[in-house]
């Protein structure tokens, strides 16, 4: 396993989650890194995407301004950081590594985290 995502669980509209992925075995500080989601019944979506020094983001229309994408490349590691979650929150949350300095709904992936569960209930 190359991408460990963590940080998911069962919360209450309204509450807070902070999502971690980290990296194993190989560093990605040079990639642009990304959080995909997957709600139930529903395709893999493009959530938030971070440059490779973290000075430029893109989010997803559904995430803008209640969630924020960070990373510590001294740690391997990319947050993101879930406010006010709301029912339509719910999914499984995904990790990814870009194959190029950025990330984008529209950029090549090749390493994926396994995804962790965030459940959302009112």
């Amino acid at each position: 396993v190359q991408l460990q995502a963590s940080g998911g669980g069962l919360v209450q509209a309204g509450d807070s989650l902070r999502l971690s992925c980290t990296a194993s075995r190989r560093t990605f500080s040079n990639n642009g890194m990304a959080w995909f989601r997957q709600a139930p019944g529903k395709e893999r979506e493009f959530g938030a995407g971070i440059s490779w020094n973290g000075a430029s983001t893109v989010y997803a229309d559904s995430m803008k301004g209640r969630f924020t994408i960070s990373r510590d490349n001294a740690k391997n590691t990319v947050y993101l950081q879930m406010n006010n979650l709301k029912l339509e929150d719910t999914a499984v949350y995904y990790c990814a590594a870009s194959v190029a300095a950025l990330a984008g709904p529209g950029s090549v992936y090749r390493y994926w985290g396994q995804g962790t569960q965030v459940t959302v209930s009112s």
